[in-house]
């Protein structure tokens, strides 16, 4: 089976099929527009967008009136990063730009991948944080950058 087109989103459609498939997936994968995946039913899938878009939590790659398959992101390695000031939020911003380290906001929090130096960092300004497994909504996209 070759999939082309997303048919919607799991947490946004009205009429569900009884029986959800599911394929587990890390969250750089959904920036992937070709990929061949399986299920948690053992059923091999090619994806193959037709549109420049990334995939997302939920995304329904298949539905008939019994059976759907969704996408679910796997949870990541992340650093939640919760500045108390709007100080603290510019020292790590401008550090974590410097580094080019593609970051995620959820509210007040700051969500980036795991990296022991990040993590030593915030140490060092002692700016709040906590490391956890947790699924983020879309990838962590890095931004080609030179300095010339």
């Amino acid at each position: 089976m070759i999939i082309e087109n997303i048919l919607g989103n799991i947490a946004t459609i009205e009429k569900k099929a009884p029986h959800v498939e599911r394929v587990y997936v890390e969250s750089d994968a959904l920036v992937k527009r070709i990929q061949r995946v399986v299920t948690d039913h053992g059923k091999e899938i090619g994806i193959r967008l037709k549109e420049n878009k990334d995939l997302v939590d939920g995304d329904i790659l298949y539905m008939d009136e019994r059976n759907m398959i969704v996408i679910q992101v796997l949870a990541d390695d992340i650093l939640t990063i919760c500045p108390t000031s709007i100080q603290q939020m510019g020292e790590i911003a401008h550090q974590l730009g410097n580094r080019h380290l593609p970051a995620q906001f959820e509210g007040d929090e700051m969500l980036v991948q795991y990296d022991y130096l990040v993590e030593d960092l915030l140490k060092q300004l002692e700016i709040p944080y906590r490391r956890e497994e947790r699924k983020v909504k879309q990838a962590f996209r890095h931004i080609g950058h030179s300095h010339d």
